[in-house]
């Protein structure tokens, strides 16, 4: 279990200046935004505009702070997403722009480089017993209050921001708890393998 704390990571600005970026996690570690396999980061989203593109890659998106926003993706109608919304998965090279509700939010967002990684996201605000479902890698993120993450006989504690990441060539399953009013995302990834042939 490696442990990511909310102080190690770096917070940097949007060059057009309309909000700031705090990298979570990224594989290889040392990876650029040109060849990431996959990367998961928060954004601090304080006016409305076009997302950047990026091609070959596959993304999510969670409102975790704030009233949220609405979503203009590929030329389809309008999606709206806050808090209480399910994570929204669309292609990061298609024309995505969004435009807030009420005020600046915070997002959690995961990429997938397409043709290395799938991935699922899901929001946890309650103890919950989890396994890798056939993923590879998982990825604790805690985005509000605490939560004790067990694996084994690991136990991590997360504070805001913090995260933890779990390999299933280590562990078979493990439990994330929030405390109350907590609130916690779990990133499950899985490599692609080469097809037979």
């Amino acid at each position: 279990m490696r442990i990511i704390r909310a102080s190690s990571c770096r917070t940097t600005p949007w060059k057009n200046g309309g909000g700031s970026t705090t990298e979570i996690a990224v594989e290889p570690q040392d990876a650029s935004l040109d060849d990431f396999d996959w990367r998961i980061s928060m954004a601090q989203v304080a006016s409305d505009g076009p997302f950047s593109t990026f091609e070959d890659i596959d993304r999510t998106l969670a409102v975790i702070r704030g009233n949220g926003l609405v979503l203009a993706i590929a030329g389809n109608a309008p999606v709206t997403l806050d808090r209480e919304s399910d994570p929204i998965q669309f292609a990061g090279d298609v024309a995505t722009s969004a435009r807030l509700l009420d005020g600046a939010i915070t997002d959690l967002n995961v990429m997938t480089r397409r043709q290395r990684f799938v991935h699922g996201l899901q929001r946890i605000r309650k103890p919950t017993p989890c396994d890798f479902d056939g993923n590879d890698v998982a990825v604790v993120v805690c985005c509000s209050g605490r939560a004790t993450l067990t694996a084994h006989h690991e136990v991590a504690m997360l504070d805001r921001g913090d995260a933890a990441v779990l390999a299933r060539a280590d562990h078979t399953s493990f439990r994330i708890a929030p405390a109350a009013r907590g609130e916690c995302y779990l990133v499950l990834l899985r490599q692609r393998r080469a097809q037979p042939g």
